[in-house]
């Protein structure tokens, strides 16, 4: 692992707090890279909050924007995948998905990462009763299995589920060689979950603990 935040800064936030880290930031070396992928945008919406219609791009968007403000307070380097509603494709021409893939990923190689975080909100129609978080990594990818796993601990103590980490076979997990997760917040399916992520306080709860995730992987 590629570790260029200082332990010492990185469990002063995990324990303390972001203000805590204000005085130890002069000391820590280059920051941390990390990549901060909404999934979906623009004409591709992702799945639709099952009472409310909400679209998973704008729930992705919003978790994305307050991880953003995390971990840039904590002195990271912070690339947002995309800054607002619209997409990666270009124009909405035959074709876009694959444009919009590969815009993610050629941002990543620009990028050089030490990280990838990709959010996104799950889906299952055929048991709307399964809810909470559930975070993906590339099978093979040992550092993203273990910043996965540290993501979802964080996860399932939100939601109170009892998941490990899963391996993936996704795009956004396999198109890098960097440690990359999915980390999919909860189910749009399930009544429960929705009307939380569509909350402003639950969003915040939700970016918070994957934050902690990754400062747990790194410490």
């Amino acid at each position: 692992m590629w570790v260029t935040v200082s332990l010492f800064a990185a469990v002063l936030v995990l324990c303390f707090g972001l203000a805590s880290y204000s005085s130890a930031k002069a000391s820590a070396p280059v920051p941390f890279t990390v990549v901060l992928d909404a999934g979906h945008g623009g004409i591709d919406p992702g799945v639709l909050g099952v009472n409310t219609g909400t679209k998973e791009s704008d729930i992705n968007l919003a978790i994305v924007k307050i991880l953003e403000k995390y971990f840039s307070e904590a002195g990271f380097r912070v690339v947002l995948m995309r800054k607002n509603e619209g997409g990666l494709y270009g124009l909405p021409a035959g074709g876009y998905k694959r444009r919009d893939m590969q815009k993610r990923k050629d941002v990543i190689e620009k990028t050089a990462p030490n990280a990838v975080i990709s959010v996104h909100q799950n889906n299952f129609v055929s048991d709307r009763s399964r809810r909470g978080g559930q975070v993906f990594f590339k099978p093979g990818d040992a550092e993203g299995a273990a910043l996965a796993q540290a993501v979802q601990q964080q996860l399932n103590g939100l939601s109170g589920g009892d998941y490990s980490a899963l391996r993936g076979d996704y795009f956004m997990l396999n198109c890098t060689h960097y440690p990359s997760v999915i980390a999919e917040c909860g189910f749009l399916s399930n009544a429960e979950d929705e009307a939380l992520l569509v909350t402003e306080e639950y969003r915040r709860k939700v970016a918070y603990a994957i934050f902690k995730g990754t400062l747990a992987w790194l410490s």
